[in-house]
């Protein structure tokens, strides 16, 4: 219930004046492609990791995917769409042969479902959502992004401004340190609040030929105090970053 009340009424004012059309074309509309990821953790002793992973950013009537959030659109909303939506995250880590984590247990991967909206307005692109994690945290995550675009000879270069909060929930299980954990690990226990976390994002896009199109992005995260305050935590940043090869379909 707390996740339907923070953007229902969102929802309302917005499709108040809805703008956005209900013309679904049976056809692929985006990229598609391949892409390779390097992406830090925070916490000690986990190193960087390396993916090489299919990248899909498109529409497929109501069904679309955004690199690492997928969903269905269903009424329309402003400029877009109230959406029913996934992410794929990867928060979760293993301690087994670390040794700054021994005493601490593997914390999962979560797996966050909620609603959202995509708002393409003239003055730029606005992405909203609002998850609950349905895997062990069962904590929120709320976020807000303001992405623009400008030419830059024949390139395109997409800004992006972004805020996020974690509930506190979701912060106690991926940060914080349980009596037992203090108990076999060292670390003092630690139960942090909800933290509030604010990233920096640009990606480059770079035309090839045919509709092929290289994509290069970067990702800078500033973790809020309730995280960069745990024992786990030796970092004030997380960083993200991507290059890509994609075909684009029109």
């Amino acid at each position: 219930m707390k996740l339907i009340n923070t953007i229902f009424p969102l929802a309302l004012i917005l499709s108040a004046n809805a703008q956005a059309s209900e013309d679904f074309t049976n056809s692929i509309q985006g990229d598609l492609g391949i892409f390779a990821n390097v992406s830090s953790n925070p916490i000690r002793g986990v190193g960087n990791s390396s993916t090489v992973l299919p990248y899909a950013y498109f529409d497929y009537g109501r069904v679309f995917t955004r690199i690492d959030t997928f969903g269905v659109k269903t009424v329309p909303v402003g400029y877009g769409h109230l959406e029913l939506v996934g992410r794929i995250k990867f928060d979760g880590y293993q301690t087994a042969g670390i040794a700054e984590l021994n005493g601490i247990t593997d914390r999962q991967n979560p797996a966050p479902i909620g609603i959202g909206t995509f708002q393409l307005t003239p003055i730029g692109a606005f992405f909203l959502y609002a998850f609950y994690d349905a895997n062990s945290s069962h904590g929120n995550i709320y976020e807000a992004v303001y992405a623009a675009k400008f030419p830059l000879g024949e390139m395109a270069v997409y800004p992006q401004l972004g805020i996020e909060q974690y509930s506190s929930d979701y912060t106690q299980y991926y940060y914080g340190v349980s009596a037992a954990e203090s108990v076999a690990s060292g670390y003092a226990s630690y139960t942090p609040t909800a933290s509030t976390n604010r990233s920096f994002r640009i990606m480059f896009e770079v035309p090839l030929n045919y509709g092929w199109f290289a994509d290069f992005y970067l990702q800078r995260k500033w973790l809020g105090a309730a995280i960069t305050g745990s024992p786990l935590v030796n970092t004030q940043f997380a960083d993200n970053g991507f290059a890509a090869l994609v075909y684009h379909f029109k």
